[in-house]
This record gives C-alpha cells, structure tokens and sequence, in this order.
C-alpha cells in the first residue's frame, strides 16, 4: 500500500528566517560539492519523527518522489515540501515538533559548512580546533546556557529493545525527572525515546517548566534513527566523532541502557577519553543499568571491557540492576560533584573544556573494506587506544548496518572483514553474537539479521 503525502509549503519555526545567496544557491546545488542531497535525506528523515525504521537506505528509496526546494521571499523563507509523509501534518498543518526539527537541520548544515576549513582556530585537522568547531556549532544551536548549573543526564542504549526494556528506561527518565535532571540522548526511538518520555512526567509533576529533551545526532545516522517526538532541542553534528565529543563536553553525566554495536562504541568512545591521564580526576558519573534479565548483558560488556581494556576501565563505571531510583541518585550525586569541581576549577558549567580528548578520537573515520581491514586491533599499544580502534571497528559495523553509504558498500563487496589479536576478536566476535541472538541488530519486524562484518584469523598489522 503506497504511503499517502502532501504538498506544503512551511515557515519557520524557531530556528533560521534569512539565508545569503550564496547558501541558498549551496543548497540548491545538486552536485557533488553541493549540500542539496544532504539537506534532502535529513529533512526526510525528520520528517518522519515518530516512524520507526532502521534502514537510511531504505527510507531514501521509499520516499524516491521527495522534493524539498528554498522559496525566498520578501520576508524571509519558506521551504516547499512535495510529495512528503502525510504522517507530518494534521489537517493539513505540520506537526509543530517537526516544523522545528526541519529549520534545525537547515540551521546544522548551513552553519556547519559555512564555516572554512581552514577558518582560524576552527581547523578540521586540529584538536583544539575540532573541539572550538563542536563548541560553535553548539552555541549557534542555543544549546549552551550558561546560567544553568549542571544537570544533563545523557542517556545512551539500543533503538532496538523489547517493551520491558524500554519501560524500564521510561521510569530512570521519570526518576531523574523528578529531581529535576534534564535528559540528552542520540534522539533515536527505543532507549533514546524512554528516558525523555518518562522525565516529561516526571518534570510536570515537580512542575519543572525548562525541561531539556536535547537530542544530538549526526548526517549518517538520521536517517536510521528519525528524531523521536520528545526532541526540543535538536543538532545535527557534522559527523560521529564530533556527535560523539558534542554528548561529553555538554553532558554531565552517563546513564547506559541495554543496546547493540552503536552503544558498544559509545561505551567504548567515552572508557576511551576517561582513560586518558589528563581526565583521571575529572568527576565524570557513569552508570550501567537494567532490569534483572538484563544482568547477564551488562556481565557480558563489563568482561570484555575488563578483558580488552583492564580493570581501570571497569572502575569509570558503576552497573546498577532494577533501581531507578538509585540510578536517579547516583545521577543527581553526580551533578553536584561535576558542580564543585568546575567551580573550583573555574570551568564552564555547559561545555567540559578541561576534559582532554586525543585526536585518535577526533578525526573522522571513514568505515571502507580497506580502513576496517587495517585497524590496529592488539595490546601493544596504551588502553586508551585500544578502546580507539575497537571504537572504530563498532562503528563500521555500524555504518554497514544502517547508514546509506556502509549498506552500499556492503551490498557491493561483501561484509567488512575485522583482523587483529585473537585474544581481542574472540570476546568481540561473541559479543556481537549475542547482540544478534538478542536481537539487538535491527528492528523488531525488520527482517532476519544479515551480518556486515566478518571476523577474520590473523592481525591487519603485526604487533610489534
């Protein structure tokens, strides 16, 4: 049955009125170098907020007939929308939620691309100028009060889990909600959704009227993870890794839900950073949690934690089964903590410029057949590169799974192969088993799980 749309044409919503010429001739541009196909998939993505699907390719050729065009006018702009999902209107009017959520990827992509490479301290090649980029973009997006006093919570798990599950990250939300914590989160369905639904009630019964749903995401990834109808912050980063440093220079705090690969590289990315020297006394709370069928699972990412990156790591991080309360509390602790050492530190409450990030975290990976096959994946090399390149495998597995270009790849050469120490790839290859068997690869009714990776015998490199 073919998917009924609608032909509008939207004012905007809270974000972005007035464009220059030349962004509006860039995102008219349908070449290579121009940021119309861009602009396209993450409108259409956030077009269909609400609608659970985990295939970015699919839904780019479910919704082949889409057009999204720039209608300047005397005063301001207007966005023509043809042949969209009639799910994002009713009676002919467009969802508010959404109204915002599309003037804020407009905003993210003209920001992020008008914005040299070479622009002084905003260099894409350049730690410090990575970290000034993520900040700016930020900012441009409202998303840094600096009045406010710590008490983001962002909260990581799989958009694929069970009812059980994801009632159990509705009721951390309503806990950390109800002692006034706000909530940051891939914006995504399932564990994304949970805990900012559950701290909506939670604020209305403390009568919290700021409450922040902030939900951070990136190009690749949204259109696997459509905003899920809670957002009211919505930003898109450029790419993962600065997704991925934009959740831990805002946040204060971790909570971590049952999930598949993308959460094991978030886990990774984060033990990653807390293990660096310089980060050792930055208060930083980190809790795994879940209900009591969920023990095994957190057993089972607690021992290869320990295994591939030592006890240290293990200790950056508290599990917690079947206590939302408690987790609320450990959280709300938490806060205070990350509250007197930036005061004593005179840090900023909203951005986490101290915490040091080594570039291996920074620069973009580009998931190919041939970057996954050389991934430096053995011991001879500090932990905290270790959970780099592990960080990275995860995250072409990623890419293969849901976003367009890793599909397409996959599609046309078959799986990517992962090499390394065998005393690494054994616990990782049985993880991601029981990620399958749990079906935490994909969406519930999405098909049976076709593996993009394959774990091969023998290192890329040889350790020396």
């Amino acid at each position: 049955m073919t998917e009924s749309t609608i032909n509008a044409l939207v004012s905007p919503e809270g974000s972005l009125e007035i464009l220059s010429n030349f962004e509006v001739n860039r995102l008219k541009d349908r070449s290579e170098g121009g940021l119309y196909r861009l602009f396209r998939q993450c409108a259409l993505a956030v077009l269909n907020t609400g609608i659970e699907t985990d295939d970015c390719k699919a839904l780019m050729e479910a919704h082949a007939d889409f057009d999204v065009r720039l209608v300047p006018q005397p005063r301001g702009l207007k966005l023509e929308l043809v042949n969209a999902p009639a799910h994002a209107f009713v009676d002919g009017q467009m969802l508010r939620a959404i109204r915002e959520h599309l003037f804020s990827v407009l905003r993210d992509i003209i920001y992020s691309y008008s914005i040299p490479q070479s622009a002084a301290g905003l260099r894409r090649d350049d730690p410090e100028g990575i970290t000034n980029l993520i900040f700016h973009i930020l900012r441009n997006a409202r998303v840094l009060q600096a009045g406010r006093h710590p008490d983001l919570v962002v909260c990581w798990g799989g958009h694929s889990i069970n009812e059980r599950e994801y009632q159990y990250s509705k009721e951390v939300g309503h806990q950390l909600g109800l002692r006034g914590l706000s909530i940051c989160t891939g914006c995504g369905p399932g564990a994304m959704k949970g805990p900012m639904k559950g701290a909506t009630i939670g604020h209305a019964k403390q009568r919290v009227k700021n409450g922040r749903y902030i939900g951070l995401t990136e190009p690749g990834i949204i259109g696997a993870e459509a905003p899920n109808p809670i957002v009211n912050e919505l930003v898109i980063m450029p790419d993962i890794e600065k997704r991925l440093e934009a959740f831990v220079r805002t946040g204060h705090g971790v909570i971590v839900f049952p999930g598949g690969v993308g959460t094991a590289e978030e886990i990774l990315y984060l033990l990653g950073i807390l293990l660096h020297p310089d980060n050792s006394d930055l208060p930083f709370p980190v809790v795994f949690t879940g209900q009591p069928e969920n023990a095994e699972y957190f057993e089972m990412i607690d021992q290869f934690i320990r295994n591939a990156l030592g006890d240290e790591a293990a200790s950056k991080y508290e599990i917690i089964i079947d206590d939302p309360a408690r987790v609320a509390r450990t959280m709300k602790q938490g806060m205070k903590d990350v509250e007197t050492f930036r005061r004593a530190m005179q840090d900023a409450y909203y951005f986490n410029w101290m915490l040091r990030i080594d570039p291996v975290f920074q620069l973009p990976f580009e998931p190919t057949h041939e970057s996954m096959r050389a991934l430096e994946l053995h011991r001879d090399q500090p932990g905290h590169l270790i959970a780099a390149n592990l960080r990275k495998a995860f995250s072409g597995i990623v890419a293969g799974n849901v976003k367009e270009s890793g599909i397409r790849q996959v599609q046309a050469r078959g799986p990517f192969e992962i090499a390394g120490d065998p005393a690494l790839l054994a616990p990782l290859e049985a993880m991601l088993k029981e990620f399958v068997t749990q079906n935490r690869m994909k969406l519930p009714g999405s098909g049976a799980y076709e593996p993009s990776y394959r774990i091969v015998s023998g290192a890329a490199h040889a350790a020396p």
